[in-house]
């Protein structure tokens, strides 16, 4: 995997939605299609699992907010995603 750095452009690969972890936003939100571009703004790993990379990106919401998600790699690319 490509190592990714703080403010790279990364893409949804699946639709991204709010689990009831994002405060300000109802559950079932959702912040990103596939194909939708973000930020990635920071890295980490679980408390709990320390070998589970998680990944700070923020989206931009309907009024230009940016949205801070937690995502996992398998649910963003650093490539662009082609949506049919």
């Amino acid at each position: 995997m490509i190592k990714l750095e703080k403010g790279d452009a990364v893409f949804a690969t699946t639709t991204i939605y709010n689990d009831g972890s994002v405060p300000g936003y109802p559950e079932a939100f959702v912040f990103a299609e596939p194909g939708t571009m973000g930020m990635l703004v920071n890295t980490g790993h679980l408390e709990e699992d320390p070998d589970q990379e998680v990944l700070l990106v923020a989206f931009t919401d309907e009024q230009g907010n940016p949205a801070l998600v937690t995502c996992i790699p398998d649910e963003i690319s650093h490539e662009p995603v082609i949506t049919q």
